[in-house]
């Protein structure tokens, strides 16, 4: 027994126990943005006093907040809003909170501060507008919160929040109804914040559709339209202002207003507030447009007349009012309403009634009253049955005699907005009535005499537009040319440019407009080119009228030789250019020239070529090249010159590379002298130069013999090569930038040339890099030049077959899995092989020092002249610090360009990355101009 205790113990003691460790799984650590709420709550929950809440509330608003956090952020607020309005969180907010939620947790304060729960609002519908977040889950709370509110800024701001939810969920029919139910249940409040608030909402989210949704929880429906209407007598101008602006923010919407509102809003023209005045004038003439041809009675009468005649005769009656606001308003709606009649028309250039927008009884109706009234003529008297004139015009007038010479009222107005707006109007109606153009020219004229220099400006412009209906007389034509004296340049080549379109009826008004031209000429010679080509189209525009003033106009003689007149006088000049346009049309004119005025016609042919046009002189022959088959016998000789130097350039490929450089210098030579003679074709032909001189560069970097030779004896090759191709994507952004009616064919182009310089950028590069690391990078980033390219000029590739983009399409998957090394002999290759495209023709303050300033001018110192026209006046003043000597400073415009707005993220591929567009972003600039010299003269130094 003893021993089996002990050999029981002794296995107790030597029993080996394994015991398995159980794995403790590792806590994974887990990075989380700050709660925004969270943050919020405490930050609030801190305040001790209404404005202390009220700086972190302003402090919160300047914070972005992520579409995930609003609904929390929005729920704290909710909450915080009835701790300050003095209500139970717990039982007025539908959202239960996380954790804690007693009201202990919020105490409550004695005094209620409204301008804590103002900002908690606007704070709502601050976030209800954030990108992402459906503010449709916190729509009921935002409801609620109205019930117990007593602040009426709190409630037009919760209003407010009402409608940034409605705008967000339009598609929503439900939400709308029920919206529009609140709105309608508050618009009997006392204040007039909260009824604007109230029709404001009415107007963006309210229905004209009698039909409701099913969804719509039973919701009465409601006609907006009317509710609306009952507004426009509130005893507050500010409801009745946004009661009338509601109702066109319905017409905005697309929805069609009722006709029957009409009545009520000319009534509203004789309130006794501007703003509601102006209102209801924009609300005329909406209906003016939607039922124009409906017919309403006329007071006071049982006349009838068209709707658009009579909102055009309230509104004329408006140009008068009290207010420059409505009046500027009304003359700018008169210019819209072209459905006028035209005797209502007229109406507006006569303050006195016409006869026949008076309406007078007949015969029969007079001899029924006199009938009436038991009176007969005895036959006493003579004339005592005639008709009588004298009646009431005020009961029966078919147009209100304050809107007689609405036009005339709005030219002769003091404020100079309101006679623009009048000016402008006429130019508008005119435009598309010849006889209304007719008898508002006077008035136009006159107004070339306005004190003010945008007045006459405008009035120029106008009377440009319209000059094609209208024919001058003499008084008028006098009135116009005083003009030609002021001292702005603007008005001065204003009036040329209508002069180029206007039609004289006596040859007397052609001299006069040509004495008054010289002497502008004399006065300010700047104006010289202005001044011939005004003189081009006048002649062009008057053969007949010239005629017989060509005698006087060259000082000729029957029998006596006169003196030959200098050639270098402007003056003379500009006669010339008059007689030659002339005889452009008329055959019989050129008998009348004497010898040396066909030496002159040679000469100024050729040198003011856009000025003077090709005559067929009896007796001699203009001699001209070939004409190539191509070109119609009709073209400018110039355009033809430009054309044939063009087409020699496009068979390049069967020259010899001496062969070609040789062409490329003179075609390129050429060019640029027809753009110094030929300023109608200056952009073109520099346009097409550039484009040579792009492909000459090219040429000459990918000459064989620099390219046989071994690397170390490449470095002055290199440093060429490399410079081309530096200058080639400088004269690519100025073809890009510099040019107006560049099309998106010549853009293709211009980014294939960009393209070709970028390959011999790498392809030099990797000549003189040693090493193959950073090659890998350079390759790569080509490749996608060229893969964007693809993606985003895909239409154009048909057009660049055999050229070099088109042959790298091709080797594309032998490129994306070669090395840096081979890809460069692929592109050197490709680059030599590689066709020439056709190029399509298109329809910096620098100091002595050299130190560069760049200077912005402002927007007002840039004017258009014209159509497609552009004229930069502005002043640079220039300051240094005292130089020993006199110098020179050299002043350029420069053009800032983004090249990654050209190509825009439409013209790409869907699914396509697109290069990122920045705001405002400059990626470089070009020289736009010569630099111009000026010497400045250092001030002597102070002692």
């Amino acid at each position: 027994m003893a021993a089996h205790l002990k050999k029981r113990v002794y296995e107790e003691f030597t029993k080996v126990v394994q015991q398995q460790h159980e794995e403790i799984a590792s806590k994974k650590l887990r990075l989380t943005k700050p709660s925004k709420s969270a943050a919020l709550h405490i930050d609030l929950c801190k305040a001790t006093s209404p404005a202390d809440a009220l700086q972190y509330l302003l402090q919160f608003a300047r914070k972005p907040v992520e579409a995930e956090s609003v609904e929390g952020v929005v729920r704290i607020l909710l909450e915080h809003y009835y701790k300050w309005s003095g209500t139970d969180p717990s039982t007025s907010l539908r959202y239960t909170c996380s954790g804690k939620s007693k009201t202990d947790q919020y105490p409550k304060y004695k005094e209620n501060d409204a301008s804590v729960r103002l900002k908690i609002a606007s704070l709502l519908g601050l976030l209800s507008k954030t990108a992402g977040f459906s503010p449709d889950c916190i729509m009921d709370d935002a409801i609620n919160t109205l019930q117990n509110e007593k602040s009426h800024q709190v409630l037009a701001q919760l209003l407010d929040t009402l409608l940034a939810i409605g705008t967000k969920l339009p598609e929503n029919p439900a939400v709308q109804a029920r919206l529009i139910d609140v709105a309608c249940k508050h618009l009997t409040d006392t204040s007039h914040g909260v009824r604007n608030k109230c029709l404001q909402l009415l107007g963006n989210l309210g229905s004209l559709e009698k039909n409701v949704a099913k969804d719509t929880e039973g919701l009465a429906t409601k006609d907006v339209q009317k509710i609306i209407g009952d507004y426009f007598v509130d005893q507050d101008p500010r409801v009745r202002t946004a009661a009338i602006k509601a109702m066109l923010q319905l017409h905005e919407r697309g929805l069609k207003l009722h006709q029957t509102i009409y009545n009520q809003a000319c009534r509203l023209l004789s309130d006794d507030y501007e703003q509601v005045r102006s209102a209801a004038v924009q609300l005329i003439w909406v209906l003016s447009q939607l039922y124009p041809e409906s017919i309403v009675p006329i007071p006071s009468s049982n006349e009838e007349i068209r709707l658009v005649d009579d909102a055009f005769g309230k509104i004329c009656h408006m140009v008068s009012d009290g207010s420059w606001v409505v009046r500027v308003q009304a003359a700018k709606l008169l210019g819209s309403m072209g459905q006028v009649s035209s005797h209502f028309l007229e109406q507006t250039l006569d303050k006195k009634l016409m006869s026949d927008l008076r309406r007078k009884r007949t015969a029969h109706e007079r001899a029924k009253e006199l009938y009436s009234s038991g009176e007969f003529s005895s036959g006493r008297k003579w004339g005592d049955d005639a008709p009588k004139e004298e009646i009431d015009t005020g009961a029966v007038n078919l147009i209100e005699s304050g809107a007689c010479g609405a036009f005339v009222h709005g030219l002769e107005d003091e404020m100079y907005e309101v006679r623009i707006a009048a000016v402008e109007a006429l130019c508008m109606l005119a435009q598309s009535s010849p006889s209304f153009a007719e008898k508002c020219l006077d008035f136009l004229v006159d107004m070339f005499n306005d004190e003010i220099e945008e007045v006459r400006l405008q009035s120029i412009h106008t009377m440009r537009k319209i000059s094609n209906n209208i024919t001058l007389r003499e008084d008028q034509l006098d009135t116009v040319l005083a003009v030609l004296e002021d001292s702005s340049r603007d008005i001065r080549e204003a009036l040329h440019e209508l002069l180029c379109y206007t039609n004289v009826s006596t040859k007397e008004g052609i001299h006069l407009a040509l004495v008054e031209l010289l002497k502008n000429l004399a006065k300010y010679p700047t104006d010289r080119e202005s001044i011939w080509k005004c003189l081009k189209f006048l002649g062009g525009r008057h053969p007949t009228l010239v005629l017989p003033l060509v005698p006087d106009l060259l000082s000729t003689h029957p029998f006596f030789d006169t003196a030959e007149p200098d050639m270098d006088d402007p003056a003379y000049i500009a006669v010339l250019v008059l007689i030659f346009n002339a005889a452009e049309t008329c055959p019989t004119m050129p008998a009348l020239f004497s010898d040396h005025t066909f030496r002159h016609y040679a000469y100024l042919r050729d040198s003011l070529s856009h000025l003077v046009p090709a005559l067929r002189l009896p007796g001699r022959k203009l001699l001209s090249s070939p004409v190539s088959p191509s070109i119609t016998p009709h073209e400018d000789p110039s355009q033809q010159f430009l054309q044939q130097s063009l087409e020699r350039v496009y068979n390049l490929q069967h020259l010899d590379p001496q062969g070609t450089q040789e062409l490329l210098q003179f075609t390129i030579r050429d060019l640029q002298r027809l753009g110094e003679l030929q300023s109608d074709l200056a952009g073109v032909a520099d346009f097409s130069a550039t484009y040579l001189r792009c492909q000459l560069l090219l040429i000459k970097a990918l000459q064989e013999k620099l390219w046989n030779m071994a690397a170390p004896l490449y470095l002055k090759q290199s440093d060429m090569a490399s410079a081309a191709a530096k200058q080639i994507l400088e004269e690519t952004y100025k073809m890009e930038f510099m040019y107006s009616g560049v099309e998106s064919r010549q853009v293709v182009i211009i980014h294939h040339m960009r393209l070709q310089a970028k390959a011999l950028q790498l392809i030099v590069t990797a000549r003189t890099t040693r090493g193959m690391e950073p090659l890998f990078g350079m390759c790569e980033k080509f490749l996608q030049e060229v893969d964007l390219f693809q993606r985003c000029f895909i239409t154009e590739l048909p057009h660049l077959q055999d050229s070099f983009v088109d042959k790298l399409l091709d080797l594309m998957p032998r490129l994306m899995t070669s090395k840096p090394s081979e890809v460069v002999k692929i592109l050197q290759a490709t680059l030599r092989q590689s066709t020439f495209l056709h190029l399509p023709l298109p329809e910096q303050v620098l100091y002595p020092d050299g130190q560069a300033q760049i200077i912005h001018p402002k927007p007002s110192d840039f004017r258009n002249p014209g159509p497609g026209r552009h004229r930069l006046i502005t002043q640079v003043y220039l300051s240094h610090g005292a130089w020993t000597e006199p110098c020179q400073i050299e002043v350029r415009l420069l053009l800032a360009y983004d090249s990654s707005t050209r190509i825009s993220r439409a013209a790409c591929l869907d699914g396509a990355e697109a290069l990122p567009l920045v705001e405002n972003s400059i990626e470089g600039t070009i020289p736009f101009s010569k630099p111009v010299k000026v010497y400045i003269m250092p001030k002597p130094a102070r002692r």
